[in-house]
């Protein structure tokens, strides 16, 4: 786990990362958050630095474990940014647990239900591939080789089995929904589908970004971030 200290008394901000990787690409949007908040990057469990249990946990494992871990630092609630299956994992969270989340920030949302099938996700990760910087690339290769394909394949089948569009409505707290405009993995319509389907939710565009908003457009979605929280 990452930790960015910020002024006492600001909303702790967590940042939850996607499918396979770590919270290490993250870090760029982290940081710009840091002066103004108390943030944290953990690493779901069985990803990243943390723990590779037997069993390989599912979203609402994922969940109860975040709410945990936040019982265990001392933090009631807090806004939470996530990027793509780390959204779904949040979404989860604001379900099950409602008093922990503040506010919700949800970059390129997955699983686009019109889309759901392993093939058609593989197609779009190959397309969004060329389209982020070169950075990243090394980051999510070094993590997928760390995490196995074992917990990828049974973590990916269980997030295309998540209806995420029938929890949607449940989340009570203001969510806002940012897209990078060449964004295979959250097209405009489904974007526009996940803010319409939340009670309290935004959307918001960032030109010329790809799936990974908070690595190839920190700066923007900093700004965003920010504006959300503290508007």
């Amino acid at each position: 786990m990452r930790v960015f200290d910020g002024p006492t008394g600001a909303t702790p901000v967590v940042l939850v990362h996607g499918l396979g990787v770590s919270g290490r690409y993250l870090l760029p949007t982290a940081r710009l958050l840091a002066g103004r908040h108390p943030v944290y990057v953990p690493d779901l469990l069985g990803f990243g630095a943390s723990a590779r249990p037997r069993h390989v946990l599912v979203l609402d494992e994922h969940a109860d474990v975040l709410a945990e871990w936040m019982e265990a630092r001392g933090l009631p609630r807090a806004a939470f940014v996530g990027n793509s299956a780390g959204c779904q994992v949040l979404v989860e969270l604001a379900v099950r647990h409602p008093g922990r989340v503040e506010r919700l920030v949800l970059t390129g949302p997955t699983v686009d239900r019109h889309a759901r099938s392993l093939g058609r996700q593989l197609v779009r990760l190959l397309l969004d591939g060329t389209r982020e910087p070169l950075g990243l690339t090394a980051i999510v290769v070094a993590d997928y080789v760390s995490a196995g394909p074992r917990r990828l394949l049974r973590t990916a089948q269980a997030l295309l089995a998540d209806p995420i569009e029938e929890k949607l409505p449940r989340v009570e707290v203001p969510t806002l929904v940012v897209r990078g405009e060449r964004d295979p993995f959250a097209p405009q319509r489904w974007a526009e589908e996940v803010a319409r389907l939340l009670p309290r939710g935004k959307l918001v565009v960032l030109p010329g970004a790809p799936h990974a908003v908070n690595y190839a457009a920190a700066p923007a979605l900093a700004r965003e971030i920010l504006s959300f929280l503290d508007g």
